[in-house]
Parts: structure tokens; C-alpha cells; sequence
């Protein structure tokens, strides 16, 4: 698993509302692991991809400039974090 992360500059009430809209039309199956943190400017996603090619393929991909653009989230600045090595969620998070 690889991890990427995503950061979005605006209003963060609206990037979070936008950002629901956008990982609704997403199948939760599809999802390994997906976390969206609000900060004063912004919302940060770090998202997981199966290794660094498709995580690249992803980010330059139509299909992802095309559910941002359905979701009126902004185009965000894109980075690859590296390869998740152990992850722990004692609880589901709302």
C-alpha cells in the first residue's frame, strides 16, 4: 500500500462538504484507506493507492480531474508519501 497525500487551500466547511460529495460516489469497497483532516486553510487527504505507479497513474488521470470537478473541489497540490508499512484506527471515525 502507498500513501499520497492531497492539499486543498480554501474554506475549509466547503472543501470538507465538497470532499463528501466527491468520496460519496466512490465505492467503500474500492477504499483501503482514506483520511480527511480540516485545517484553518484547508483540508489535507492522505489516501491510499496499491504502490507508487498507480497512486501517479491516479493523480495524472482524467477520472480524478473529473470527480474533483464534479465535486467542486479545486485541483490540490499532489504528493507521494511512500509505502504504508502498519496502520492502526482503534475506532471508526465520523
Amino acid at each position: 500500500m502507498y500513501l499520497g497525500h492531497y492539499a486543498f487551500d480554501g474554506d475549509p466547511e466547503l472543501l470538507e462538504a465538497a470532499h463528501r460529495r466527491m468520496i460519496a460516489g466512490y465505492p467503500p469497497d474500492s477504499i483501503d484507506l482514506h483520511v480527511a483532516v480540516v485545517r484553518a486553510d484547508g483540508l489535507d487527504v492522505y489516501d491510499s493507492c496499491p504502490d507508487e505507479p498507480t497512486f501517479r497513474d491516479f493523480v495524472g488521470g482524467d477520472t480524478f480531474r473529473a470527480a474533483l470537478a464534479a465535486a467542486g473541489l479545486p485541483t490540490p497540490r499532489a504528493e507521494g508519501l511512500g509505502r504504508v508499512v502498519n496502520a492502526l484506527l482503534k475506532q471508526p471515525v465520523g
